[in-house]
């Protein structure tokens, strides 16, 4: 069934081709820049005794693009080798309202330009053994020791509160390693245009890590965001304050907004439409194939395994 439906696109998909309008695919990068030293919040997956914790920052796309690497900059404790980073999982959201319940009552003092109560199924990758990921080992990374001492002015890690008792000031200051992960996505993601958050979780063996600040507004050699946007500030939430987001520099610090230090890498795909309407795949894909001399090359240029792998990775963002 698999290999017929892989046919059966192939031969719509190509007639989509020869109709399509020639397109140049461009190199896809963004950055918010270096850390700049003023905090560390701490974004990791649940552990024996420590709350699943999660940091998210936002980004914007002008074309839809495959996204297939991202680096992230952390803090690990003193003494520790970059080898105790031992999972990573990435999951992208939308910018509230989209997959959120507007109904509930939330614990928060605003949602507005927060990250959606949900993630978007679909962007999921994970370095381990994850059913949320939909796959098994959908991220490779490599890890590099940056600092071997490096300060941050501030943490916050364990005091994140519902409202009326957000506001806490964080935790203290703290010292330790600058570390960078180096993420290549296993397939990687598809996402239309549109303003997003990122979110990266680092499971670290013997400590937390804490997800580096970065200067807001973003500087050189940061990547200033598009015309008509507004960049957001970064949120954070625990197993207990979920689904809901807490500004962590205006709600939890009073010491913000910050951004968090991450940047993202891959290719834009101009001309695939809009998410939804009316010959989405076709016009995806022809695109795609036009610029990069076919389907097949298509797939193999963007980081997809096969046809079938880029139709899934678009067919997930395509529905009617």
């Amino acid at each position: 069934m698999k290999a017929y439906i892989a046919a059966a696109s192939a031969a719509a998909l190509s007639v989509g081709l020869v109709a399509a309008a020639p397109a140049m695919a461009d190199v896809f990068f963004f950055s918010t820049g270096n850390p700049d030293g003023k905090l560390g919040s701490l974004s990791q997956p649940p552990s024996p005794g420590s709350l699943e914790t999660e940091t998210a920052d936002d980004f914007v796309l002008t074309d839809a693009t495959v996204i297939s690497r991202a680096i992230v900059h952390g803090l690990i404790p003193s003494g520790l080798d970059v080898s105790s980073i031992q999972q990573v999982e990435v999951e992208v959201y939308h910018v509230f309202p989209t997959d959120s319940d507007t109904t509930r009552t939330p614990q928060v003092v605003t949602r507005m330009n927060s990250p959606a109560d949900i993630e978007i199924g679909a962007a999921t990758r994970d370095s381990g053994v994850s059913p949320a990921a939909l796959s098994f080992g959908t991220i490779s990374f490599g890890t590099k020791l940056v600092q071997k001492s490096f300060m941050v002015l501030n943490t916050v890690v364990n005091k994140i509160n519902p409202a009326p008792n957000q506001f806490t000031g964080g935790e203290g200051p703290a010292t330790g390693e600058e570390v960078e992960i180096d993420i290549t996505f296993t397939p990687p993601i598809f996402l239309p245009a549109g303003h997003y958050f990122f979110r990266p979780e680092v499971q670290v063996s013997g400590g937390n890590f804490l997800y580096l600040s970065a200067p807001r507004p973003i500087v050189s050699p940061g990547t200033p965001f598009p015309a008509g946007f507004t960049d957001l500030q970064s949120w954070i939430r625990n197993a207990n304050l979920k689904p809901d987001w807490s500004r962590i520099g205006t709600d939890i610090t009073h010491e913000g907004p910050f951004n968090a230090a991450f940047s993202l890498a891959g290719d834009t795909i101009p001309g695939a439409g809009t998410p939804g309407q009316p010959n989405c795949h076709g016009q995806t894909i022809s695109a795609m194939a036009h610029e990069f001399g076919g389907i097949h090359h298509a797939a193999l240029s963007l980081g997809f395994s096969s046809v079938d792998a880029l139709q899934d990775g678009v067919s997930q963002f395509c529905q009617p």
